[in-house]
């Protein structure tokens, strides 16, 4: 849904020049750093980009699915740590709030995290608990008017920069599997809380990820998202609905830049006296490749407008995370089988994105749980249209 076309096209021309100009150049020294200069994130605090899908009223453009969509295929044909830096913001970290943030945590929070002010992440996962996100250890007890949050988080994006964290913890120890799950804010600075150093990893350098331990951490009742115990997991598949439209689109821009890739070392790259794009196997790949970023274009984007006008897009969402994030593991591939030798030596395009778009089809739901949804969603409106009939 383009609310204001005029308006958001000169938006997206902003960006496009911003990651172009400004990202695309410091690609190899960020990979090689593992750092993004604060210069770089300021200049992101300045142009907006921390406040994308956060309504108007507090600070953000209010972006609707399909707008977001496309500014994230677009942010993500340069390296995509990049907007990992200001992504949670525009996301994960902020969403929950967003959709069911009492008027108080909206007010108190969205305004800091559009500007930049505040980093936010979104601290689900356990060392227990990853595709199986209700097996929450982290437990949190009630202590007066207060709650005391005990547990340890991993693989959460940005937590050794947060200001701010949503945590999932169980408020009912009696309850089974989502129930009794619910989310926190707690801020950096709460005793108790604390953060590892950055992982080590295989891609997307210049993007923390880190552990989250919580020690007794005590927060105010207040600090419940959206005031109500046992709604967490509730809240949880809420923001992940959108941002797996989002991952979707994440994946489409790095495949749309490798085809590009693809395409000028085809005709550079000069084998057997003639350059290697004239060879038919060369130009499969090539050809394959730019086929299904298209697929991936569409099905994401067709996703998005049914999302704003208010369809249940479930299982869409799970299609487009599963199709989009395999299809640009694929293309990847290609890209270094075409780049040939170079494509597997360090400080080659196509050896980058193959080692940042691997994570991909793992966070947000790996490939194997998607496809077990898909299923589990496609034989249950099967089994409804035959009762129906």
């Amino acid at each position: 849904m383009m609310r204001n076309p005029e308006k958001f096209s000169a938006l997206l021309a902003e960006v496009r020049q911003f990651v172009r100009a400004e990202c695309l150049p410091l690609e190899e020294e960020v990979d090689r750093n593992d750092e993004i200069p604060e210069a770089l994130v300021q200049r992101m605090r300045e142009i907006g980009l921390f406040g994308h899908s956060i309504p108007e009223a507090y600070g953000g453009a209010g972006l609707s699915t399909e707008e977001l969509s496309l500014v994230n295929i677009e942010v993500s044909q340069v390296a995509t740590t990049f907007r990992a830096r200001f992504g949670g913001n525009t996301g994960i970290a902020s969403e929950s709030i967003v959709v069911d943030g009492t008027p108080g945590q909206k007010k108190t929070y969205l305004p800091r995290l559009a500007s930049g002010e505040m980093t936010g992440c979104f601290a689900l996962t356990e060392p227990e608990a990853g595709s199986d996100a209700t097996a929450q250890k982290t437990v949190a007890v009630r202590d007066g008017d207060s709650f005391l949050i005990t547990g340890k988080k991993c693989f959460i994006t940005n937590a050794p920069i947060a200001n701010l964290f949503t945590v999932f913890a169980r408020t009912d120890p009696d309850a089974k599997g989502a129930k009794g799950i619910t989310a926190f804010l707690v801020e950096r600075g709460t005793p108790g809380l604390s953060t590892s150093a950055p992982y080590r990893k295989l891609g997307q350098h210049g993007s923390p990820v880190g552990e989250v331990v919580l020690d007794r951490v005590r927060v105010a009742a207040s600090a419940i998202v959206g005031g109500i115990e046992g709604q967490g997991f509730r809240t949880a598949m809420k923001t992940l609905n959108k941002q797996r439209i989002n991952l979707a689109a994440l994946c489409t821009g790095p495949a749309i830049r490798l085809v590009e890739e693809m395409a000028k070392h085809a005709q550079s790259r000069h084998q057997f006296g003639q350059p290697i794009g004239e060879f038919q196997l060369v130009q499969q790949m090539i050809a394959e490749s730019n086929t299904e970023v298209h697929a991936a274009r569409a099905l994401v984007l067709e996703t998005a407008r049914k999302r704003d006008d208010g369809a249940d897009v479930t299982m869409e969402a799970s299609m487009c995370k599963l199709f989009a994030s395999e299809m640009c593991g694929r293309v990847a591939d290609r890209a270094v089988q075409v780049f040939g030798g170079s494509g597997y030596m360090a400080g080659n395009v196509a050896e980058r994105f193959y080692r940042d778009v691997r994570l991909f089809r793992l966070y947000e739901g790996t490939s194997q749980i998607h496809l077990v949804n898909i299923a589990k969603r496609t034989i249950a409106l099967a089994a409804q249209d035959a009762v129906g009939s």
